[in-house]
């Protein structure tokens, strides 16, 4: 963003403060781009199902103990460790493939 101020303002400034506010706004997006750098080194991006344990969801269909369930807009299989009927809510505690292994929410 300061990036693109910076080509702005050399555009629309007179001849040397244009320079001047240009050099700044790259020295300064240098500066942000080295901190969004340190920010984010070393962290492991969160892909994939394993993301998906402690998710809630919904039964889509009587799990009694195999059915689906709803979990981010997505419907998965499920293995369900007690009875759950559609539109129950539930959490996911495990994965086994693409299967994942429900609980009925206590929350609910």
């Amino acid at each position: 963003m300061l990036l693109l101020l910076g080509i702005v303002l050399l555009l629309f400034l007179p001849s040397p403060w244009g320079l001047t506010a240009f050099l700044v706004c790259l020295v300064l997006f240098g500066i942000e781009v080295g901190l969004w750098n340190r920010t984010v080194r070393g962290k492991k991006a969160s892909v994939g199902a394993e993301t998906l344990i402690g998710a809630r969801g919904t039964a889509v269909s009587t799990l009694l103990p195999r059915g689906q369930v709803r979990v981010g807009g997505t419907i998965w299989e499920a293995r369900s460790l007690g009875p759950a009927q559609p539109g129950d809510a539930v959490r996911v505690v495990d994965r086994d493939e693409l299967l994942l292994v429900v609980e009925p929410d206590p929350a609910d």
